[in-house]
């Protein structure tokens, strides 16, 4: 039987088998499969590969107790203010028997995770900006010094986590089923042009925030129209330019004002300096700052 399935149908099989025994692992691990493994599901040899990886940082033997890379975790993804993440490490730090009142934010944190704010800081936005004297500064000896072998282990997650909220952002992953905000994710079918997630992308407040959306703009629409019957003079050129202009306010102003103002605290509470972000180090005109080579 096997001889005469078509070669396409024998490869669809084995990936889905494949993706099949990832999230029954990735399930008797966690307890739980999140939407993260989900989407990457489309991707089995992807990831297993990062699955490994990060079962190795979060769970296998390290310097760091299991809830202090938690914590990291946290502070990694709160920079990028993707709550996401923050939601989803908090819950698995009280799991692992973290004490609940560093989630107040990061002055309740030990003086020793709260000394790595600096460097998570540069990491995120700026990260040729690190010198030697900011590993020296946390390597020195006193009560909140950092081993080497600690600080290796939480530099890698602070950088994992920096590269997994761009990963949530850009493929738009939401809340777990259980997380506040959350509901069910499915991954995008290879197969199909409509999914669960699709429908359920434009189910929630997000749906009902474009229709809006769409509404004002044609509504905007309509009344250059009017106004284009009652001018005289006016061009098509100059009445193509209003429009645009229009189009780009109604696009753009509503979704990112309402982003920032409404972020959760759960995330700013574990922001310090949170206006500093990306600056381009090679503008032209200007001298370029001095960059880290390893070399």
């Amino acid at each position: 039987a096997t001889l005469l399935s078509p070669p396409r149908q024998i490869l669809q099989e084995g990936v889905e088998s494949s993706l099949r025994q990832l999230l029954i692992e990735a399930f008797v691990s966690a307890g739980r499969v999140d939407n993260i493994t989900m989407v990457m599901g489309l991707h089995p040899q992807y990831l297993s590969s990062f699955w490994k990886t990060q079962y190795l940082l979060l769970r296998m033997d390290g310097p760091l107790p299991y809830h202090k890379r938690h914590y990291i975790a946290i502070m990694a993804a709160a920079r990028h203010q993707c709550s996401y993440l923050v939601g989803l490490h908090m819950e698995e730090f009280l799991r692992v028997g973290g004490n609940p009142a560093w989630l107040q934010g990061l002055h309740y944190a030990p003086q020793k995770l709260r000394n790595l704010n600096e460097i998570n800081k540069l990491l995120a936005h700026r990260p040729w900006l690190i010198t030697k004297e900011h590993i020296e500064a946390l390597l020195k000896t006193g009560e909140n010094s950092w081993s080497l072998a600690e600080l290796v282990q939480a530099l890698v997650l602070l950088t994992h986590y920096h590269s997994l909220a761009s990963f949530v952002f850009g493929c738009g992953i939401n809340p777990e089923e259980d997380q506040d905000g959350g509901h069910g994710c499915w991954p995008p079918s290879p197969h199909s042009d409509s999914s669960p997630a699709s429908d359920d992308s434009m189910g929630g407040s997000g749906g009902k925030d474009a229709m809006q959306e769409v509404e004002v703009l044609m509504e905007r629409m309509k009344l250059l129209q009017e106004s284009q019957l009652e001018e005289e003079g006016v061009t098509q050129e100059e009445m193509a330019t209003r429009f645009e202009l229009e189009k780009t306010e109604s696009l753009l102003v509503t979704p990112s004002d309402i982003a920032d103002h409404s972020l959760q605290s759960n995330v700013l509470c574990f922001v310090e300096d949170p206006e500093f972000s990306y600056k381009d180090f090679t503008r032209r005109g200007e001298q370029a700052p001095p960059t880290f080579h390893a070399q």
